[in-house]
């Protein structure tokens, strides 16, 4: 027997005491636990599908393995480079802006006082729990071009309306737009938390100091609220590779004519692979989507890690 085999006994001894002394909190974790194994972690037996011929009849281990033929699918296609680089530009936008949007807001929300911090904050979130169905008719209602609200108001004030959905480049606007309208209320509240836990005594001093609002916004609120926007931005790098669906597939009508800029990865597989039942090639690009992810969060956090460590994720 070697010395560590009784060191790793007293270890196994004392995580054993420890768990027994807090069963009562592992047993209400439980539910959250098997929720997220049945959840998000069994499903993942499903990617081996990214690596292999499919057959109903044979069952998942026992069809035959095509190594990365499945993935060939989305790099050979004549669309691959506007899909991925739609996808990459509206995800950077979309952090970007609502980021920028949530801090303004939260910074905002934290200078009104009185029972006016409910009301907005219920206006600002409560567009998070619409759903992306309702958001494409709402869109819909503004954007008709005979009867839609903008086209009207445009008219009102001389200006020629607008097909919308037979445009283009509108839509560089308008999604980022609805995606920021929709998504802001809840990152606002996170950051809102993040003021509201300020110690206010740093408040107290600057003001005592003459401090104006602003600089107290600059040199107080946003330094401390900085590893909060850090880690906020590096989980948001995590879903660069991956297409809001509801979002590009709703709001633009799924109208062929806008597609050039409306149209990204989850949206182009839906439509090429749906009609064909091809579930092989769509499990190699959510496979591709995860790894990509993967891969940005770490790059990301490394990069955070390497300029200011207290700062990063892990």
């Amino acid at each position: 027997m070697t010395t560590s085999q009784p060191f790793r006994k007293r270890r196994l001894l004392q995580e054993f005491k420890h768990l027994r002394k807090n069963r009562e909190l592992l047993l209400l974790a439980m539910p959250g636990f098997l929720f997220e194994l049945v959840i998000a972690y069994l499903p993942m037996i499903g990617l081996i599908l990214a690596f292999k011929y499919f057959r109903y009849d044979q069952g998942i281990l026992g069809s035959k393995w095509v190594g990365l033929k499945n993935f060939e699918f989305l790099f050979k296609s004549q669309d691959a480079i506007r899909i991925i680089r739609n996808t990459l530009l509206y995800n950077m936008t979309y952090i970007v802006l609502g980021t920028l949007a949530a801090l303004v807001l939260s910074i905002m929300l934290y200078e009104v006082s009185g029972r006016m911090v409910k009301v907005y904050q219920t206006t600002l979130f409560l567009p998070y729990f619409i759903s992306l169905v309702l958001v494409g008719y709402i869109t819909y209602a503004f954007l008709e071009h005979k009867s839609g609200y903008l086209n009207r108001l445009l008219q009102d004030i001389g200006l020629s309306p607008h097909k919308w959905y037979f445009e283009t480049t509108p839509w560089l606007v308008i999604l980022p737009l609805v995606a920021v309208w929709k998504s802001v209320g809840f990152s606002t509240l996170i950051y809102y938390a993040g003021i509201v836990g300020i110690n206010t005594d740093y408040y107290e001093a600057a003001k005592l100091d003459g401090a104006s609002r602003l600089q107290m916004i600059f040199r107080i609120t946003l330094p401390l609220l900085k590893p909060l926007i850090i880690v906020v931005f590096i989980l948001g790098l995590g879903n660069i590779f991956r297409g809001d669906f509801g979002l590009h597939y709703f709001v633009p009508n799924n109208a062929g004519a806008n597609l050039a800029t409306t149209d990204v990865i989850d949206t182009y597989v839906y439509r090429a692979l749906s009609k064909l039942g091809d579930i092989n090639s769509g499990a190699a690009v959510g496979f591709l989507q995860s790894v990509v992810g993967l891969i940005t969060i770490v790059s990301a956090n490394a990069a955070v890690r390497r300029i200011d460590e207290e700062n990063a994720l892990f």
